[in-house]
């Protein structure tokens, strides 16, 4: 049954982010934030009915702002404003995208904060509870004054214009929709189209799903992390409590830690060489798993905070003050979301290079402890996981490249009205295609290490991760001659992606 997710002054939660964008979930407004709304309008239409010009209401936009604009051209005003700020380029984002994105904008419209009609959000709930998505373009924004495109392409749906697909993702016209939907199209007022385009919201909604996917596959890699140290017959010795909490007491750590110790639980791959083994230490990304994922896992704690602050937010600009005054301010201003963003990306690829070093270790025959070369059936007839070797290589550089920080880079516009921007929109969308990248990467070491343990026998691996093996095995066949690997690395990639992967680790 599709949950209910109210819109109310006081913001939202990560998780209503997700269940509106991802699972469908129907979006109600609060009676709370309608009256707001409607008392900040009354304040709009006070200022539009006076003399005095007032930015955003009586006067042209950005480096335009000193012209007064005449009553009667006030509605072609915020009309022009929208369909000229629709120019968008480049393939169409995700349909979970656009949905984060509108919500999140309905969210800053019901904090009674922008001046907007109750009517605009309204319609605006309505779209989405009705499916609409409009057709946001990858290229439009630099993160400053607002996700100016993307939100102006789901600004000109709302005006009955522009493009958009059904609830099935089949474009139709927008008038067409709009009525199959009983929606009458919106004829914006005073302030309104700047209150539609004017905040982070896409950069932030990115943000919350990256967050949301990283959780996750933070499990995943200390699922594939142990089931490495058995395939390669580590210790796990080096994940007990002590040597985390008390020595070094970051969360992230210990978290990733005891999950590597509780997968590895009564493991006999692990306990059949716990003498006579002369080894004294296994290699850094073994031995080291914890602390690279666990950093991983306070990165996105800290991007977590940052995604709730923003949450609770009221992005616009100009902004109606409790009092009535209406405010210029730059909170609009990407950097803070950008930032993380960032860091997450690089983040992602350091937990991806050191999967890779794991899996490369498996392969080849002078350090993987008795394995067959590249975990062939025939080394020389078979050339096993070779060449899926290449492949997570390949996806892990292109995670180094992604991890280029957007965010240092500002490219002047608007006449240098606007001469510092944050690029986060960018930021975001990087880091969704590494996120990508870090699941198939981790696929590739779940396929490698199952392979691995397999050849290990009679030796029997821990609970945890025999269960783990018997769910690829539905898809992927253990060991044998060489066969068409592509599918099985698809098929692992869908398992990695599968929330029930790792159910038992913890989290924070």
């Amino acid at each position: 049954m599709t949950s209910t997710v109210t819109i109310r002054t006081t913001g939202m939660t990560l998780d209503d982010v997700i269940a509106v964008a991802r699972d469908g979930a129907t979006v109600t407004i609060s009676d709370e934030s309608l009256a707001a709304m409607a008392t900040s309008r009354a304040q709009v239409d006070a200022l539009a009915n006076s003399a005095d010009p007032v930015y955003g209401i009586s006067t042209g936009f950005g480096a335009l702002a000193n012209r007064h604009i005449p009553a009667a051209s006030r509605v072609q005003l915020q009309r022009s404003l929208v369909r000229s700020h629709a120019a968008g380029m480049g393939a169409p984002v995700e349909r979970e995208v656009v949905r984060a994105l509108m919500l999140l904008r309905l969210k800053t419209l019901a904090s009674g904060r922008t001046g907007a009609r109750p009517l605009v959000a309204q319609t605006m709930a309505a779209m989405l509870n009705a499916g609409i998505t409009p057709v946001v373009h990858e290229f439009g924004s630099l993160g400053c004054s607002g996700d100016l495109a993307p939100l102006a392409h789901c600004a000109l749906v709302l005006m009955g214009e522009g493009r958009a697909t059904d609830r099935d993702g089949i474009e139709r016209p927008v008038p067409e929709l709009l009525a199959d939907a009983a929606i009458e199209p919106v004829e914006l007022r005073e302030k309104e189209g700047l209150a539609l385009i004017n905040g982070t919201d896409g950069m932030l909604g990115m943000l919350i799903m990256a967050i949301a996917d990283l959780e996750h596959l933070c499990n995943v890699a200390d699922l594939t992390a142990s089931m490495s140290v058995e395939g390669l017959l580590g210790t796990d010795a080096v994940f007990h409590a002590d040597l985390h909490t008390e020595l070094r007491p970051h969360p992230g750590q210990a978290v990733s830690a005891a999950n590597m110790l509780r997968f590895l639980a009564g493991s006999g791959i692990v306990a059949s060489h716990k003498v006579g083994d002369d080894r004294v230490q296994d290699a850094y990304s073994l031995r080291c798993a914890p602390q690279v994922t666990g950093a991983v896992r306070d990165t996105i704690t800290h991007a977590r905070l940052v995604a709730g602050r923003e949450l609770q937010a009221a992005i616009d600009n100009p902004v109606v003050l409790p009092d009535g005054t209406i405010s210029s301010n730059g909170n609009f201003h990407g950097a803070p979301v950008g930032y993380v963003l960032d860091f997450l990306a690089i983040a992602v690829a350091d937990l991806g290079s050191m999967a890779e070093r794991r899996t490369d270790r498996m392969l080849d025959k002078n350090r993987s402890h008795g394995l067959p070369p590249f975990l062939a059936d025939d080394p020389g007839v078979d050339s096993g996981l070779m060449i899926a070797q290449y492949t997570q290589a390949g996806l892990v550089s292109e995670n180094k490249r992604l991890a280029v920080p957007a965010s240092v880079d500002s490219i002047p516009s608007s006449g240098m009205q606007e001469d510092h921007v944050s690029m986060g929109w960018h930021a975001a969308r990087k880091l969704r295609l590494a996120v990508d990248n870090l699941a198939a990467i981790l696929a590739i070491e779940l396929v490698a290490s199952a392979r691995a343990i397999d050849l290990r026998s009679p030796l029997s691996p821990a609970p945890e991760t025999a269960a783990a093996i018997a769910r690829l095995r539905e898809t992927v066949p253990g060991p044998g001659p060489d066969r068409f690997l592509a599918p099985e690395l698809e098929a692992a990639t869908e398992l990695v992606w599968n929330r029930s992967l790792a159910a038992s680790a913890g989290s924070h």
